[in-house]
């Protein structure tokens, strides 16, 4: 089995994603601070949500191309149901959050 989590090699990128993220939670604060038009306050938030579904979307394919993956390839059925029932409960939350 591979050492580290899935999202590894494009940690820096996530990380940077992140940031941006959190800058632009900030200019929404700012904008209810300064009584901002509320539809123009919904469509950054909007903005928001989608950023971090694209996170969690990447982070998703991560970790079925590297964990799900080598826990099957590892022959070991403990792992590899382990490692599916983690994939069914995150698709499940995924979806519920839509």
């Amino acid at each position: 089995m591979t050492e580290g989590h899935g999202y590894a090699a494009d940690k820096e990128a996530l990380v940077r994603r992140l940031h941006r993220i959190e800058g632009q939670v900030r200019g929404i604060e700012r904008m209810v601070e300064e009584d901002r038009y509320c539809i123009d306050v919904l469509t950054q938030i909007a903005a928001v949500k989608t950023a971090l579904e694209s996170v969690a979307l990447k982070i998703l394919d991560d970790h079925v191309n590297h964990c799900v993956a080598d826990a099957m390839a590892s022959g070991e059925p403990g792992a590899a149901a382990e490692k599916s029932r983690e994939l069914l409960d995150a698709v499940q939350r995924f979806v519920k959050t839509r």
